[in-house]
Protein backbone atom coordinates (compact mmCIF):
# COMPACT_ATOMS: atom_id res chain seq x y z
CA UNK A 1 0.00 0.00 0.00
CA UNK A 2 1.17 3.59 -1.17
CA UNK A 3 1.55 5.98 1.92
CA UNK A 4 -1.44 9.05 1.91
CA UNK A 5 1.80 11.44 1.72
CA UNK A 6 3.21 9.71 -1.61
CA UNK A 7 -0.42 9.36 -2.60
CA UNK A 8 -1.20 12.94 -2.33
CA UNK A 9 1.97 13.50 -4.76
CA UNK A 10 1.32 11.86 -7.30
CA UNK A 11 -2.40 13.38 -7.56
CA UNK A 12 -0.61 16.43 -7.76
CA UNK A 13 1.97 15.70 -10.13
CA UNK A 14 -0.43 13.96 -12.75
CA UNK A 15 -3.07 17.23 -11.97
CA UNK A 16 -0.38 19.26 -12.83
CA UNK A 17 -0.05 17.22 -16.05
CA UNK A 18 -3.50 17.47 -17.32
CA UNK A 19 -3.60 21.18 -16.57
CA UNK A 20 -0.31 22.02 -18.66
CA UNK A 21 -1.54 19.86 -21.49
CA UNK A 22 0.60 16.90 -21.60
CA UNK A 23 -0.81 14.56 -24.27
CA UNK A 24 1.04 11.38 -22.83
CA UNK A 25 2.64 10.41 -19.51
CA UNK A 26 3.37 6.71 -20.02
CA UNK A 27 4.43 6.11 -16.49
CA UNK A 28 6.44 2.99 -17.42
CA UNK A 29 7.64 0.59 -14.51
CA UNK A 30 10.34 1.08 -12.21
CA UNK A 31 13.03 0.24 -14.60
CA UNK A 32 11.46 2.66 -17.52
CA UNK A 33 12.19 5.81 -18.00
CA UNK A 34 9.10 8.03 -18.92
CA UNK A 35 8.43 8.96 -22.56
CA UNK A 36 7.50 12.58 -22.95
CA UNK A 37 6.14 14.44 -25.93
CA UNK A 38 5.49 18.10 -25.07
CA UNK A 39 5.54 19.99 -27.92
CA UNK A 40 1.59 19.82 -28.30
CA UNK A 41 1.06 20.80 -24.35
CA UNK A 42 0.60 24.27 -22.45
CA UNK A 43 4.29 24.16 -21.34
CA UNK A 44 5.34 23.38 -24.46
CA UNK A 45 3.58 26.93 -26.12
CA UNK A 46 4.84 28.86 -23.36
CA UNK A 47 8.10 27.68 -23.63
CA UNK A 48 8.04 28.62 -27.02
CA UNK A 49 6.00 31.69 -26.76
CA UNK A 50 9.01 33.11 -24.19
CA UNK A 51 11.68 32.09 -26.91
CA UNK A 52 10.08 33.90 -29.23
CA UNK A 53 9.54 36.65 -26.94
CA UNK A 54 13.02 36.89 -26.06
CA UNK A 55 14.64 36.81 -29.52
CA UNK A 56 11.97 39.78 -30.51
CA UNK A 57 13.97 41.91 -27.87
CA UNK A 58 17.39 40.50 -29.38
CA UNK A 59 15.95 41.49 -32.93
CA UNK A 60 15.30 44.91 -31.08
CA UNK A 61 18.21 45.76 -29.75
CA UNK A 62 19.23 48.36 -31.95
CA UNK A 63 15.96 50.36 -31.02
CA UNK A 64 15.62 49.23 -27.31
CA UNK A 65 19.42 49.19 -26.43
CA UNK A 66 18.80 45.91 -24.12
CA UNK A 67 21.71 44.46 -24.25
CA UNK A 68 20.75 41.06 -26.33
CA UNK A 69 21.84 38.51 -23.78
CA UNK A 70 19.22 39.77 -21.16
CA UNK A 71 16.42 38.38 -22.33
CA UNK A 72 17.71 35.06 -23.74
CA UNK A 73 19.30 34.32 -20.21
CA UNK A 74 15.73 35.16 -18.73
CA UNK A 75 14.48 32.76 -20.96
CA UNK A 76 16.45 29.95 -20.66
CA UNK A 77 16.04 29.87 -16.95
CA UNK A 78 12.30 29.95 -17.00
CA UNK A 79 12.23 27.24 -20.11
CA UNK A 80 14.36 24.87 -17.93
CA UNK A 81 12.27 25.57 -14.91
CA UNK A 82 8.59 24.76 -16.72
CA UNK A 83 10.21 21.63 -18.06
CA UNK A 84 11.44 20.36 -14.50
CA UNK A 85 8.32 20.98 -13.62
CA UNK A 86 6.08 18.91 -15.92
CA UNK A 87 8.66 15.86 -15.96
CA UNK A 88 7.70 12.47 -14.72
CA UNK A 89 9.48 11.30 -11.44
CA UNK A 90 10.32 8.24 -12.27
CA UNK A 91 13.71 9.22 -14.32
CA UNK A 92 14.17 12.48 -11.69
CA UNK A 93 18.13 13.19 -13.24
CA UNK A 94 16.78 13.65 -16.70
CA UNK A 95 16.23 16.49 -16.47
CA UNK A 96 19.34 17.63 -14.88
CA UNK A 97 21.05 15.44 -17.47
CA UNK A 98 20.05 17.06 -20.17
CA UNK A 99 21.03 20.45 -18.61
CA UNK A 100 24.48 19.39 -17.28
CA UNK A 101 24.91 18.33 -21.22
CA UNK A 102 24.27 21.81 -22.87
CA UNK A 103 26.09 23.70 -20.39
CA UNK A 104 29.02 21.04 -21.24
CA UNK A 105 28.73 21.63 -25.02
CA UNK A 106 28.40 25.64 -23.89
CA UNK A 107 31.46 25.92 -21.51
CA UNK A 108 33.57 24.31 -24.16
CA UNK A 109 33.01 26.70 -26.80
CA UNK A 110 32.90 29.83 -24.18
CA UNK A 111 36.43 29.17 -23.51
CA UNK A 112 37.55 29.01 -26.67
CA UNK A 113 35.22 32.14 -27.97
CA UNK A 114 37.20 34.02 -24.98
CA UNK A 115 40.59 32.91 -25.55
CA UNK A 116 40.30 34.10 -29.35
CA UNK A 117 38.78 37.43 -28.26
CA UNK A 118 41.89 37.71 -25.79
CA UNK A 119 44.26 37.50 -28.58
CA UNK A 120 41.99 40.04 -30.80
CA UNK A 121 42.18 42.29 -28.23
CA UNK A 122 45.51 42.06 -27.37
CA UNK A 123 46.75 42.73 -30.97
CA UNK A 124 44.13 45.73 -30.53
CA UNK A 125 46.05 47.24 -28.10
CA UNK A 126 48.97 46.49 -29.17
CA UNK A 127 48.26 48.90 -32.51
CA UNK A 128 48.33 45.75 -35.01
CA UNK A 129 45.05 47.01 -36.78
CA UNK A 130 45.36 50.27 -36.35
CA UNK A 131 49.08 50.20 -38.25
CA UNK A 132 47.52 48.46 -40.95
CA UNK A 133 44.89 50.71 -41.22
CA UNK A 134 46.98 54.20 -41.13
CA UNK A 135 49.14 51.90 -43.81
CA UNK A 136 45.84 51.57 -46.31
CA UNK A 137 45.06 55.08 -45.81
CA UNK A 138 48.22 56.91 -46.89
CA UNK A 139 48.70 54.37 -49.93
CA UNK A 140 46.66 56.89 -52.25
CA UNK A 141 44.43 54.52 -53.65
CA UNK A 142 41.51 55.26 -55.56
CA UNK A 143 38.28 54.64 -54.50
CA UNK A 144 37.61 51.62 -56.46
CA UNK A 145 41.10 50.02 -55.37
CA UNK A 146 39.99 50.36 -52.03
CA UNK A 147 36.51 49.18 -52.97
CA UNK A 148 38.54 45.37 -53.68
CA UNK A 149 41.56 45.99 -50.77
CA UNK A 150 39.00 46.27 -48.36
CA UNK A 151 36.63 43.11 -49.64
CA UNK A 152 39.70 40.75 -50.20
CA UNK A 153 41.37 42.00 -46.65
CA UNK A 154 38.00 41.08 -45.04
CA UNK A 155 37.91 38.09 -47.34
CA UNK A 156 41.16 37.10 -46.14
CA UNK A 157 41.47 37.99 -42.14
CA UNK A 158 38.32 36.62 -40.92
CA UNK A 159 39.10 32.86 -40.98
CA UNK A 160 41.63 33.92 -38.52
CA UNK A 161 39.99 37.15 -36.81
CA UNK A 162 36.11 37.08 -36.04
CA UNK A 163 34.42 38.20 -38.83
CA UNK A 164 33.07 41.32 -36.57
CA UNK A 165 36.47 42.66 -35.71
CA UNK A 166 37.40 42.39 -39.45
CA UNK A 167 34.38 44.70 -40.52
CA UNK A 168 35.06 46.94 -38.10
CA UNK A 169 38.51 47.48 -38.85
CA UNK A 170 38.07 47.59 -42.68
CA UNK A 171 34.85 49.93 -42.09
CA UNK A 172 37.84 52.32 -40.45
CA UNK A 173 39.51 52.59 -43.40
CA UNK A 174 36.56 53.16 -45.16
CA UNK A 175 35.45 56.18 -42.76
CA UNK A 176 38.98 57.30 -43.26
CA UNK A 177 39.40 58.12 -46.57
CA UNK A 178 35.72 58.15 -48.11
CA UNK A 179 33.79 60.12 -45.30
CA UNK A 180 33.15 62.80 -47.84
CA UNK A 181 31.43 60.52 -50.47
CA UNK A 182 28.93 58.51 -48.79
CA UNK A 183 28.20 56.41 -51.79
CA UNK A 184 31.35 55.02 -52.00
CA UNK A 185 31.15 54.43 -48.06
CA UNK A 186 27.74 52.55 -48.46
CA UNK A 187 28.99 50.28 -51.30
CA UNK A 188 32.42 49.74 -49.61
CA UNK A 189 30.45 48.74 -45.98
CA UNK A 190 28.64 46.42 -47.86
CA UNK A 191 31.14 44.35 -49.90
CA UNK A 192 33.13 44.37 -46.06
CA UNK A 193 30.31 42.58 -45.05
CA UNK A 194 29.45 40.26 -47.50
CA UNK A 195 33.35 39.05 -47.20
CA UNK A 196 34.21 38.87 -44.01
CA UNK A 197 30.69 36.34 -43.49
CA UNK A 198 31.74 34.59 -46.48
CA UNK A 199 35.88 34.70 -45.07
CA UNK A 200 34.25 33.33 -41.81
CA UNK A 201 32.50 30.03 -43.60
CA UNK A 202 35.50 28.29 -44.94
CA UNK A 203 37.34 28.35 -41.51
CA UNK A 204 36.93 26.56 -38.43
CA UNK A 205 37.76 29.92 -36.59
CA UNK A 206 35.90 32.39 -39.57
CA UNK A 207 32.77 31.77 -36.96
CA UNK A 208 31.06 30.80 -34.35
CA UNK A 209 28.73 28.19 -36.52
CA UNK A 210 31.53 26.95 -37.92
CA UNK A 211 33.47 26.57 -34.52
CA UNK A 212 31.15 24.20 -33.39
CA UNK A 213 30.59 22.13 -36.43
CA UNK A 214 34.20 21.41 -35.76
CA UNK A 215 34.40 21.15 -31.87
CA UNK A 216 31.22 19.14 -32.81
CA UNK A 217 33.57 16.50 -34.78
CA UNK A 218 31.47 16.57 -37.59
CA UNK A 219 33.78 17.93 -40.08
CA UNK A 220 37.53 17.42 -39.84
CA UNK A 221 39.49 20.63 -39.16
CA UNK A 222 40.91 20.48 -42.79
CA UNK A 223 37.88 19.47 -44.65
CA UNK A 224 36.68 23.11 -43.93
CA UNK A 225 38.57 24.48 -46.47
CA UNK A 226 36.91 22.77 -49.48
CA UNK A 227 34.44 25.81 -48.85
CA UNK A 228 36.96 28.01 -50.20
CA UNK A 229 36.04 28.60 -53.92
CA UNK A 230 32.41 28.15 -53.05
CA UNK A 231 32.98 31.38 -50.06
CA UNK A 232 34.32 32.73 -52.64
CA UNK A 233 31.70 32.98 -55.04
CA UNK A 234 29.82 33.83 -52.61
CA UNK A 235 31.99 37.51 -52.39
CA UNK A 236 33.06 37.92 -55.72
CA UNK A 237 29.23 37.46 -58.01
CA UNK A 238 28.02 40.66 -56.11
CA UNK A 239 31.18 42.94 -55.29
CA UNK A 240 31.86 42.25 -59.24
CA UNK A 241 28.29 43.77 -59.50
CA UNK A 242 28.66 46.34 -57.24
CA UNK A 243 32.01 47.39 -58.70
CA UNK A 244 30.88 49.27 -61.70
CA UNK A 245 29.00 51.76 -59.09
CA UNK A 246 32.11 52.72 -57.08
CA UNK A 247 33.55 55.96 -57.82
CA UNK A 248 36.64 55.77 -60.17
CA UNK A 249 38.01 59.23 -58.25
CA UNK A 250 41.31 59.58 -55.60
CA UNK A 251 40.15 60.51 -52.33
CA UNK A 252 43.18 62.99 -50.87
CA UNK A 253 45.95 60.91 -48.96
CA UNK A 254 46.99 61.17 -45.57
CA UNK A 255 50.31 60.93 -44.19
CA UNK A 256 49.74 59.10 -40.77
CA UNK A 257 52.02 56.86 -39.42
CA UNK A 258 50.71 54.29 -36.35
CA UNK A 259 54.14 52.34 -35.47
CA UNK A 260 52.98 49.24 -33.19
CA UNK A 261 53.90 48.95 -30.15
CA UNK A 262 56.30 46.71 -28.37
CA UNK A 263 56.19 42.79 -28.72
CA UNK A 264 53.36 43.00 -31.45
CA UNK A 265 54.80 40.43 -33.95
CA UNK A 266 55.15 38.02 -30.96
CA UNK A 267 51.62 38.20 -29.99
CA UNK A 268 50.71 37.44 -33.97
CA UNK A 269 53.11 34.62 -33.60
CA UNK A 270 51.73 33.52 -30.50
CA UNK A 271 47.97 33.62 -32.04
CA UNK A 272 49.26 31.45 -34.33
CA UNK A 273 50.81 28.70 -32.58
CA UNK A 274 47.59 28.40 -30.26
CA UNK A 275 45.67 27.73 -33.13
CA UNK A 276 48.12 24.86 -34.28
CA UNK A 277 48.10 24.05 -30.76
CA UNK A 278 44.55 23.63 -30.40
CA UNK A 279 44.09 21.52 -34.00
CA UNK A 280 46.96 19.48 -32.89
CA UNK A 281 45.02 18.54 -29.47
CA UNK A 282 42.01 18.01 -31.90
CA UNK A 283 43.05 16.02 -34.85
CA UNK A 284 45.70 13.93 -33.04
CA UNK A 285 45.06 13.44 -29.27
CA UNK A 286 41.23 13.76 -29.13
CA UNK A 287 41.08 16.13 -27.02
CA UNK A 288 38.81 19.05 -27.22
CA UNK A 289 39.82 22.53 -29.29
CA UNK A 290 39.47 24.01 -26.54
CA UNK A 291 41.71 22.55 -24.03
CA UNK A 292 44.87 23.88 -27.02
CA UNK A 293 43.78 27.62 -26.62
CA UNK A 294 43.17 27.69 -22.82
CA UNK A 295 47.01 26.29 -23.52
CA UNK A 296 47.76 28.73 -25.82
CA UNK A 297 46.17 31.50 -23.48
CA UNK A 298 48.78 30.42 -20.76
CA UNK A 299 51.52 31.63 -23.65
CA UNK A 300 50.06 34.55 -23.72
CA UNK A 301 49.51 35.05 -20.08
CA UNK A 302 53.31 34.36 -19.78
CA UNK A 303 54.89 36.63 -22.61
CA UNK A 304 52.42 39.24 -21.08
CA UNK A 305 54.37 38.76 -17.30
CA UNK A 306 57.18 39.47 -19.75
CA UNK A 307 55.74 42.86 -21.09
CA UNK A 308 55.14 44.14 -17.54
CA UNK A 309 58.14 43.02 -16.35
CA UNK A 310 60.28 45.13 -18.48
CA UNK A 311 57.96 48.02 -18.30
CA UNK A 312 59.96 49.87 -16.08
CA UNK A 313 63.37 49.04 -18.44
CA UNK A 314 61.68 50.99 -21.96
CA UNK A 315 59.40 53.61 -19.90
CA UNK A 316 61.99 55.07 -17.52
CA UNK A 317 63.27 58.84 -18.41
CA UNK A 318 65.79 58.96 -21.16
CA UNK A 319 65.46 56.36 -22.69
CA UNK A 320 62.26 56.79 -24.68
CA UNK A 321 60.43 60.37 -24.80
CA UNK A 322 56.95 59.61 -23.27
CA UNK A 323 54.77 60.53 -26.49
CA UNK A 324 57.68 57.58 -28.12
CA UNK A 325 56.60 55.04 -25.35
CA UNK A 326 52.74 55.90 -25.92
CA UNK A 327 53.06 55.90 -29.64
CA UNK A 328 55.74 52.50 -29.99
CA UNK A 329 55.70 50.93 -26.51
CA UNK A 330 52.76 51.26 -25.08
CA UNK A 331 54.36 50.89 -21.54
CA UNK A 332 52.62 54.57 -20.06
CA UNK A 333 50.99 51.31 -18.51
CA UNK A 334 52.35 47.71 -17.98
CA UNK A 335 50.63 45.06 -20.57
CA UNK A 336 47.70 43.56 -18.41
CA UNK A 337 46.56 39.96 -19.29
CA UNK A 338 43.30 39.98 -17.17
CA UNK A 339 42.81 43.57 -18.55
CA UNK A 340 42.51 42.11 -22.33
CA UNK A 341 40.26 39.31 -20.82
CA UNK A 342 37.86 41.94 -19.27
CA UNK A 343 37.34 43.34 -23.18
CA UNK A 344 36.04 40.39 -24.17
CA UNK A 345 32.90 40.35 -25.57
CA UNK A 346 30.90 39.36 -22.76
CA UNK A 347 27.28 40.28 -23.95
CA UNK A 348 27.68 37.86 -26.98
CA UNK A 349 29.28 35.32 -24.59
CA UNK A 350 26.21 35.65 -22.51
CA UNK A 351 23.90 35.53 -25.46
CA UNK A 352 25.58 32.38 -26.82
CA UNK A 353 24.70 30.71 -23.22
CA UNK A 354 21.01 31.83 -23.81
CA UNK A 355 20.33 30.48 -26.86
CA UNK A 356 22.41 26.79 -26.20
CA UNK A 357 20.18 26.87 -23.17
CA UNK A 358 16.64 27.82 -24.76
CA UNK A 359 17.39 25.55 -27.91
CA UNK A 360 18.39 22.94 -25.72
CA UNK A 361 15.39 22.98 -23.33
CA UNK A 362 12.60 23.33 -26.41
CA UNK A 363 14.56 20.27 -28.16
CA UNK A 364 13.97 18.32 -24.77
CA UNK A 365 10.29 19.40 -25.04
CA UNK A 366 10.43 17.41 -28.62
CA UNK A 367 10.32 20.60 -30.88
CA UNK A 368 13.65 20.17 -32.68
CA UNK A 369 12.63 16.18 -33.71
CA UNK A 370 10.01 17.72 -35.41
CA UNK A 371 11.71 20.53 -37.11
CA UNK A 372 14.18 17.60 -38.50
CA UNK A 373 11.33 15.32 -39.81
CA UNK A 374 9.57 18.30 -42.08
CA UNK A 375 13.18 19.94 -42.85
CA UNK A 376 15.27 16.87 -43.73
CA UNK A 377 13.24 14.14 -43.82
CA UNK A 378 9.64 15.86 -46.01
CA UNK A 379 11.67 18.92 -47.48
CA UNK A 380 14.89 17.04 -48.31
CA UNK A 381 18.63 18.12 -46.87
CA UNK A 382 19.22 20.30 -49.78
CA UNK A 383 16.33 22.47 -49.96
CA UNK A 384 16.49 22.47 -45.70
CA UNK A 385 20.07 23.67 -45.71
CA UNK A 386 19.51 26.58 -48.40
CA UNK A 387 16.69 27.74 -45.95
CA UNK A 388 18.77 27.60 -42.97
CA UNK A 389 20.75 30.61 -44.85
CA UNK A 390 17.68 32.54 -45.81
CA UNK A 391 16.33 31.98 -42.04
CA UNK A 392 19.59 32.99 -40.96
CA UNK A 393 19.52 36.60 -42.58
CA UNK A 394 16.51 37.34 -39.85
CA UNK A 395 17.50 34.87 -37.21
CA UNK A 396 20.94 34.89 -35.70
CA UNK A 397 23.19 32.28 -37.41
CA UNK A 398 24.12 31.24 -34.02
CA UNK A 399 20.86 29.56 -32.55
CA UNK A 400 19.64 27.99 -36.28
CA UNK A 401 23.26 26.32 -36.51
CA UNK A 402 22.87 24.90 -32.90
CA UNK A 403 19.14 23.59 -33.52
CA UNK A 404 20.66 21.83 -36.93
CA UNK A 405 23.17 20.12 -34.39
CA UNK A 406 20.78 18.98 -32.09
CA UNK A 407 18.83 17.57 -34.33
CA UNK A 408 21.84 16.17 -35.52
CA UNK A 409 20.12 14.61 -38.77
CA UNK A 410 21.74 11.95 -40.66
CA UNK A 411 23.44 13.64 -43.38
CA UNK A 412 26.64 13.55 -46.19
CA UNK A 413 29.57 15.49 -45.28
CA UNK A 414 28.69 17.16 -48.02
CA UNK A 415 25.08 18.42 -46.37
CA UNK A 416 27.13 19.29 -43.42
CA UNK A 417 29.75 21.62 -44.98
CA UNK A 418 26.31 23.20 -47.01
CA UNK A 419 24.34 24.32 -43.85
CA UNK A 420 27.98 25.53 -42.70
CA UNK A 421 28.34 27.50 -45.74
CA UNK A 422 24.76 28.27 -45.67
CA UNK A 423 24.53 29.90 -42.15
CA UNK A 424 27.79 31.65 -42.64
CA UNK A 425 26.86 33.29 -45.64
CA UNK A 426 23.13 34.02 -45.35
CA UNK A 427 23.58 36.07 -42.69
CA UNK A 428 24.70 38.66 -45.40
CA UNK A 429 21.52 39.20 -47.11
CA UNK A 430 20.48 41.67 -45.04
CA UNK A 431 22.23 44.51 -42.99
CA UNK A 432 20.65 42.81 -39.67
CA UNK A 433 21.52 39.17 -40.64
CA UNK A 434 24.75 39.23 -39.10
CA UNK A 435 26.85 40.99 -36.43
CA UNK A 436 28.95 42.44 -39.11
CA UNK A 437 26.19 44.50 -40.49
CA UNK A 438 24.90 45.43 -37.38
CA UNK A 439 27.91 46.66 -36.30
CA UNK A 440 28.77 48.92 -39.59
CA UNK A 441 25.02 50.30 -39.26
CA UNK A 442 26.04 52.23 -36.34
CA UNK A 443 29.69 53.02 -37.55
CA UNK A 444 28.84 54.14 -40.58
CA UNK A 445 25.48 55.34 -38.93
CA UNK A 446 23.90 57.60 -42.11
CA UNK A 447 25.90 56.09 -44.59
CA UNK A 448 25.39 52.38 -44.50
CA UNK A 449 21.93 51.69 -43.66
CA UNK A 450 19.33 48.71 -44.05
CA UNK A 451 17.30 50.02 -47.03
CA UNK A 452 21.04 50.80 -49.06
CA UNK A 453 21.95 47.59 -48.36
CA UNK A 454 18.43 45.84 -49.14
CA UNK A 455 19.03 47.77 -52.48
CA UNK A 456 21.75 45.59 -52.99
CA UNK A 457 20.11 41.87 -51.81
CA UNK A 458 19.03 41.07 -55.23
CA UNK A 459 23.05 40.84 -56.00
CA UNK A 460 24.01 39.54 -52.55
CA UNK A 461 21.44 36.60 -53.14
CA UNK A 462 23.28 35.59 -56.66
CA UNK A 463 26.24 35.09 -54.96
CA UNK A 464 24.61 33.50 -52.31
CA UNK A 465 22.95 31.30 -55.08
CA UNK A 466 26.49 30.60 -56.55
CA UNK A 467 27.97 29.61 -54.18
CA UNK A 468 25.76 26.79 -52.99
CA UNK A 469 25.79 26.00 -57.06
CA UNK A 470 29.67 25.90 -56.76
CA UNK A 471 30.09 23.58 -53.57
CA UNK A 472 27.36 20.75 -54.79
CA UNK A 473 29.34 21.38 -57.91
CA UNK A 474 32.89 20.89 -56.63
CA UNK A 475 32.17 18.80 -53.72
CA UNK A 476 29.85 16.16 -55.41
CA UNK A 477 31.75 13.33 -54.48
CA UNK A 478 30.75 14.08 -50.51
CA UNK A 479 27.15 14.31 -51.18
Amino acid sequence: MLSDALCKKIFYLETLAIFLGVPSLLWASENAAAQLDLTRSAVGYIAVAIFVAAYALVMAEEFTHLRKSKPVILAAGIIWVLVAMVYPGSDPHAVEQALRHNILEYAELMLFLLVAMTYINAMEERLVFESLRAWLVRKGFTYRQLFWITGVLAFFISPVADNLTTALLMCAVVLAVGADNPRFVSLACINIVVAANAGGAFSPFGDITTLMVWQKGIVDFFTFFLLFVPSAANFLVPAGIMHFAVPQVSPTPSDEIVEMRRGAPIVMLLFFLTICTAVSFHNFLHLPPMLGMMTGLAYLQFFGYYLKVTHNKYAAPGTWSEDKAQERLGDVAPFDIFQKISRAEWDTLLFFYGVVLCVGGLGFLGYLAVASQVMYIQWGPTFANTMVGVLSAIVDNIPVMFAVLTMNPDMSQGQWLLVTLTAGVGGSLLSIGSAAGVALMGQARGKYTFFSHLKWTPAIALGYAASILVHIWINSSLF
